[in-house]
C-alpha cells in the first residue's frame, strides 16, 4: 500500500519549470551504452591492417562512448605483434638455423592474407562520404556504429558542418564545393593556422615526438642486450626475459584500454610520465654501478629487470596509447587527416633514429648515460603534458575548441565550460538530463 502511495506521488510530481511531470525513475542515471559490437569489429580490422587507418579510420567510426577504447586498439595489437614475434624467436630458436628464420618469415603471411579478405566487408568512413556528397551512405554507416540513433543523428549534423554543407540538406547524394573536399587544408593547418589549430598542432607534434624520444624503442627493442649488460648470460635466460617484456607491455596496454574513457588522459599520462622518469633514472643508476663493478651484483641485475618491466609497464598504462587516442581527438574534423599523418610520419622518423643510434649513443656515453639522457627528455616531456596539454574526455568538439589557443589558460576555459554545462542543467529542470555527446 505504502509503495502505491509513492507511485501515486511520484506520478503528480511536478518539476521544478512547473511544464513537465516526472516520475521517481526519471531521475536515475543514463544506463551505460553496450559496446557496439560493428564499431568494434571495423576497428580491430583497421588496427591491424595499418597504423594510420586503424588511428584516423577508427576515431572516426567509433561511438562517442568508446572512442578512446576503440583508437587505443592500434598500440595494442602493435604489443600483441611485438610479443609474438618474441616468442616465435624463442620456438624457432630450437629449429635448424637454415629453416627456423625462414618458418619465422614465412608465417607473417598467414595474417596478411586474413586481413586482405576481412577489409573487404569494412564501410568507408563517414567523413569520407560526406566528403564525396554521399550522404545516405554515410548516414547506414553512422546507424550502424553509434550507439543510439540521437547519436548517428548529431555526429551527421557535426560531420556536415565541418565539411561546409548545411545541416538541413537531406539529399541522397550532392555534388560538394571544392572547399569541402579539403583544398586548402595544408594552408589551415601549416601556413595560416588560427591560434587554437596552432596549438591543437604543437599539442599532438609534442605527445608524438615526446612518446618516442623517451627512450621506448631503445628498451624494448635492444632488451636483451640491456639484461646482457646488466650481467644475464645464458641465451635461453636472455630470450624469457625478452618475453616477459613483450607480455607486461601488451598486458598494461590492455588495462589502459578500459581506462581511459574512465580515469581521463591527461591524469593517465602524468602518472605514466613521470613513473616512466622514475623507472629509467633507476636503471640509468643500476646500469652504471654495475659497469663500474668488478663483480656480480646480484641485487643491480635484479632492479635493473625489475626497472625495464616498470618502465614499459607505466608507458603502455598512458603515454603509449594515449598518444594515439589524444592526437585523433584535437583536431577538427577537416583537418584530422592530415594532422594525424604528420604526426604519424613524425613518430616513425623518432623512431627509425632513436633505433639506428642508440647503439652508438651508448658506446659515447656508456648504457647508463643513454638512459640517464632519456630521463631527461621524460622530464620536459612531462612538464610539456602539464602545462599545454588540457583533458578532452568527455568534451565535445565545440568545447574542445574553447580550449586549445589559450596555452596554458586552458584550466580557466575548462570551468568556464562547465559553468554553462551546469547553467544549462539547471534551467532544464535538473533531473534526468544526460551531458552533451562526446564527438
Amino acid at each position: 500500500m505504502e509503495m502505491a502511495d509513492q507511485n501515486t506521488v511520484a506520478k503528480d510530481a511536478v518539476s521544478n519549470n512547473g511544464n513537465q511531470r516526472k516520475l521517481i525513475k526519471d531521475f536515475d542515471p543514463p544506463v551505460k551504452p553496450r559496446r557496439n559490437k560493428y564499431a568494434i569489429a571495423c576497428a580491430i580490422l583497421a588496427s591491424m591492417t595499418s597504423i594510420l587507418l586503424g588511428y584516423v579510420y577508427t576515431a572516426e567510426v567509433s561511438p562517442a562512448s568508446s572512442r578512446g577504447f576503440l583508437t587505443s586498439f592500434p598500440e595494442v595489437f602493435i604489443n600483441g605483434g611485438i610479443l609474438l614475434g618474441y616468442i616465435s624467436n624463442y620456438a624457432f630458436s630450437k629449429l635448424p638455423l637454415d629453416l627456423g628464420w625462414r618458418v619465422m618469415l614465412g608465417v607473417g603471411a598467414i595474417p596478411s592474407v586474413v586481413l586482405a579478405f576481412g577489409v573487404l566487408a569494412m564501410p568507408e568512413s563517414p567523413r569520407w562520404l560526406i566528403m564525396q556528397g554521399r550522404l545516405s551512405d554515410a548516414k547506414r554507416v553512422l546507424d550502424k556504429t553509434s550507439d543510439s540513433k540521437d547519436e548517428a543523428v548529431l555526429r551527421l549534423a557535426d560531420i556536415k558542418v565541418a565539411a561546409g554543407i548545411p545541416e538541413e540538406c537531406h539529399d541522397d547524394v550532392i555534388n560538394v564545393t571544392k572547399q569541402s573536399t579539403g583544398k586548402g587544408v595544408w594552408r589551415d593547418l601549416l601556413l595560416r593556422p588560427t591560434p587554437s589549430v596552432r596549438h591543437v598542432f604543437i599539442c599532438a607534434i609534442g605527445i608524438h615526438f615526446f612518446q618516442q624520444a623517451s627512450g621506448i624503442d631503445a628498451v624494448v627493442l635492444y632488451s636483451p642486450r640491456i639484461f646482457k649488460e646488466a650481467g644475464i648470460t645464458s641465451h635461453d635466460k636472455l630470450l624469457l626475459a625478452t618475453i616477459a617484456v613483450g607480455f607486461i607491455k601488451t598486458t598494461f596496454i590492455l588495462i589502459a584500454t578500459f581506462l581511459l574513457d574512465r580515469v581521463g588522459r591527461r591524469s593517465l599520462l602524468l602518472t605514466s610520465v613521470g613513473g616512466m622518469i622514475f623507472s629509467v633514472t633507476s636503471l640509468a643508476i643500476c646500469l652504471t654501478i654495475i659497469d663500474h663493478s668488478h663483480k656480480n651484483l646480484t641485487w643491480a641485475v635484479a632492479m635493473c629487470i625489475a626497472s625495464v618491466l616498470c618502465y614499459v609497464a607505466l608507458f603502455s598504462i598512458g603515454l603509449g596509447p594515449i598518444t594515439w587516442v589524444y592526437s585523433s581527438e584535437i583536431f577538427p574534423l577537416r583537418l584530422r587527416a592530415q594532422g594525424c599523418a604528420i604526426g604519424v610520419g613524425l613518430n616513425r622518423v623518432v623512431s627509425g633514429v632513436l633505433s639506428m643510434t642508440f647503439l652508438s649513443l651508448y658506446k659515447a656515453i656508456t648504457i647508463g648515460g643513454a638512459f640517464f639522457l632519456y630521463a631527461a627528455i621524460a622530464s620536459v616531456a612531462w612538464m610539456f603534458f602539464y602545462l599545454l596539454l588540457p583533458e578532452t574526455q568527455g568534451r565535445t568538439l565545440e568545447e574542445m575548441e574553447q580550449f586549445f589557443g589559450k596555452y596554458t589558460k586552458w584550466r580557466s576555459a575548462a570551468k568556464k565550460v562547465d559553468l554553462q554545462r551546469n547553467k544549462v542543467v539547471v534551467n532544464s529542470g535538473g533531473g534526468n538530463r544526460e551531458g552533451p555527446l562526446e564527438n
